[in-house]
């Protein structure tokens, strides 16, 4: 059945169109390198999570110890090289999941480093990481060589760590994260990376072995 637009809802909508397609249009930065979406360790990734550790101190005026980035959230497999644009960075992260902090035990910390461990590696920013198979353990990978701001891993230790809502409430099966301490101010974590992508104006991203493979 055809169905005919009425003109006048056409031309009311006309303006909010053409304003849209100039706010996604705005170009945000310039891309020095090609980013690329890989696992264990990628620049996309980096590039996202560096995003998301430095907006979260400007927003929430407390410096995190580490930054996630969900691997699964990551929507483009890579952004060549050039202007990027926020339009870009919509189709890089197009979901409305708000960039919140969470308390953690450095022994519940090991659990969720584990946790991604399984999953192949996620970005981070603050620490680094190795993955280790471990065929004997219940989760067949474990986090090991963990260093926090350049220090070992403490098990006791109160970690502020930075990630969205969506993982910090238990999805992607962060089934230890659900229920902790949150800080949470509705700030996206879509916009973090607009707003970072703006500051930096050009990017230059290299891999520097945060999350590596180890025998």
């Amino acid at each position: 059945m055809n169905m005919r637009i009425d003109s006048s809802v056409q031309k009311f909508l006309e303006p909010y169109k053409d304003s849209m397609t100039v706010s996604m249009s705005t170009v945000l930065a310039t891309l020095e390198t090609d980013l690329d979406k890989q696992q264990p360790e990628c620049t996309l990734g980096n590039f996202m999570a560096d995003a998301v550790y430095t907006m979260a101190q400007k927003k929430y005026g407390i410096t995190p110890d580490i930054a996630f980035i969900n691997y699964g959230g990551i929507r483009l497999p890579s952004i060549k090289a050039g202007i990027i644009t926020r339009g870009k960075i919509y189709e890089l992260f197009p979901f409305d999941n708000i960039l919140v902090l969470v308390k953690i035990k450095g022994n519940v910390l090991q659990q969720f480093l584990d946790h991604i461990s399984n999953r192949g590696g996620w970005p981070v920013s603050g620490m680094t990481m190795q993955i280790q198979n471990q065929p004997g353990a219940p989760t067949g990978k474990k986090a090991v060589h963990i260093l926090i701001g350049g220090s070992k891993i403490d098990m006791d230790k109160e970690y502020t760590i930075a990630l969205g809502d969506y993982t910090a409430n238990g999805g992607d099966d962060a089934f230890m994260l659900k229920g902790l301490p949150q800080i949470n101010n509705g700030y996206l974590m879509r916009d973090a990376l607009i707003d970072y992508t703006a500051l930096v104006k050009k990017i230059n991203v290299q891999l520097e072995n945060r999350v590596s493979n180890v025998e």
